[in-house]
């Protein structure tokens, strides 16, 4: 026997050895997957309990964990901000000249001092015009200004990550950001004029939006590609293709092609749609030192964080958690006084959270808290005494409420598993993820954390529904 047939077999003896360490049912969906036993971390300890866990694989490497590392993230935020803390959006007038009684005119610029809020989406977009509106203003004689000046972030190309710029997740954070950066587009049949009505929102100034589609038959299958989109001119998207009635009313949000301008035609298009004159424009500029002395005319408050972390980890929304992350490195007094954000900030500001909470060996390796990076790294051991933690910490409540529901809500819903269980999701190519809580039918608690780093790692879902119907079965 050659010494390449010799090395083989010892490797292959080897593979099996660590395979004897995993329970059966999720070694064999491992092996089924083609996915090495080096390539996964696996933990599961009961819940409140310093004695050894019950599996630990591996736990002791540090894993991409793609967006399991939201986790940290919106725990750090909830221990040091508080569940109640919200962003405010402050608003500054400026006037430059005395206004004529009962005209509504302001003359003057606005400004809109951007401060990271994470969820100024459409409708509140459109209450901050209103409130504007409230003020007795309905025409503006100058410009509205946008002032993004919290965050000190350099531009980026929205599709450096995976090439693929306009899907939602891939949006850029920004101190001002409207609708998380992207258009949604709703198709509502009307079969009597043949054609699919097409809303979007938010409206954008400048931007010829598609009012229509023709209707088609057949079967709803890949009803996005039917429509044959073209988004290549930020100034006119077009569907050139047609809308299968079977599908329904559907909606598909994309992130708009040059994001740079989207929160300027956003706020300039919802200012126009609700009857406002502009005579300047909408641009980008600071609010000079003047004009904050005077303090702002108005401020919109956001939803508070314990609503916003449910947005983050039920649904994985990668730039609401960079927003939140930004957030930590300005600290938690929501002050204009504070220095510009920057992601250097806010990772040396959890890391020394970090070494305060956990002590300083072990800490996860962060780049932008949302885990779509290729740089973030975390242990199975980190993440399970963050989740034992969390558990024992007063918002609890909070955090285990914002995680999706094993076959009910969020990345779960279509979860196969009957298990009882609250867990964070997370996949990118070559990874997949999965940290949180198991509830046994026994009533004991579980901290599971599983994470897979492999080219064959979707295929290992099946893998990741055994180890929770094991953890169950205690």
């Amino acid at each position: 026997m050659s010494v390449r047939h010799l090395l083989a077999g010892a490797a292959w003896l080897a593979s099996c050895a660590a395979f004897a360490q995993i329970p059966p049912p999720i070694g064999a969906e491992l092996a089924r997957a083609k996915v090495p036993p080096e390539a996964v971390a696996l933990l599961v300890a009961e819940v409140g309990h310093s004695q050894a866990p019950r599996l630990s694989h591996q736990s002791a490497n540090p894993m991409q964990p793609a967006s399991v590392m939201k986790l940290v993230t919106t725990f750090a935020a909830l221990d040091t901000l508080g569940p109640a803390f919200t962003w405010n959006t402050p608003v500054y007038l400026d006037s430059k000249g005395r206004p004529k009684p009962g005209d509504k005119v302001f003359h003057g610029d606005i400004y809109l001092k951007g401060q990271g809020d994470p969820k100024l989406v459409v409708e509140r977009l459109w209450l901050l015009m209103r409130r504007i509106q409230g003020l007795g203003i309905q025409k503006i004689d100058g410009d509205i200004v946008i002032d993004r000046s919290a965050f000190a972030l350099a531009p980026v190309d929205p599709g450096r990550f995976d090439g693929e710029p306009l899907r939602p997740y891939n949006a850029a954070p920004d101190a001002f950001l409207v609708n998380y950066s992207t258009l949604v587009f709703t198709f509502t049949p009307d079969a009597a004029a043949g054609v699919a009505r097409i809303q979007t929102d938010p409206p954008l100034a400048g931007v010829k939006l598609p009012e229509q589609v023709p209707l088609s038959g057949g079967a709803c299958n890949d009803y996005r590609s039917a429509l044959a989109a073209d988004f290549s001119d930020p100034l006119r998207p077009r569907f050139a293709g047609s809308y299968a009635s079977a599908c329904g009313e559907r909606s598909w949000p994309v992130a708009y092609a040059d994001p740079g301008q989207f929160a300027a035609r956003a706020v300039h298009g919802m200012w126009l749609s609700l009857g406002g004159g502009l005579t300047g424009s909408v641009r980008y500029g600071n609010t000079p030192p003047h004009v904050l002395e005077r303090g702002p005319a108005l401020t919109v408050k956001s939803p508070a964080l314990a609503e916003v972390i449910r947005d983050i980890n039920k649904y994985s929304n990668n730039v609401m958690a960079q927003q939140l992350y930004l957030t930590l490195g300005r600290g938690n007094t929501g002050s204009d006084a504070q220095s510009p954000a920057s992601f250097a900030a806010s990772n040396a500001f959890v890391q020394s959270w970090w070494a305060q909470r956990f002590g300083a060996s072990d800490a996860p390796l962060l780049e932008n808290g949302s885990g779509l990076s290729r740089q973030e790294s975390i242990s199975a051991n980190a993440l399970g005494q963050l989740l034992q933690a969390a558990y024992a910490s007063p918002t609890m409540p909070e955090l285990m409420a914002s995680l999706p529901i094993a076959g009910q809500d969020g990345t779960l819903k279509r979860s196969n598993t009957s298990t009882s269980a609250h867990l964070k999701t997370g996949s990118l190519s070559n990874v997949l993820a999965i940290g949180g809580y198991v509830l046994a039918p026994s009533g004991k608690r579980y901290v599971v954390v599983a994470m897979v780093n492999h080219p064959n790692a979707s295929a290992a879902r099946p893998a990741i529904e055994a180890l929770l119907d094991w953890t169950a079965n205690d």
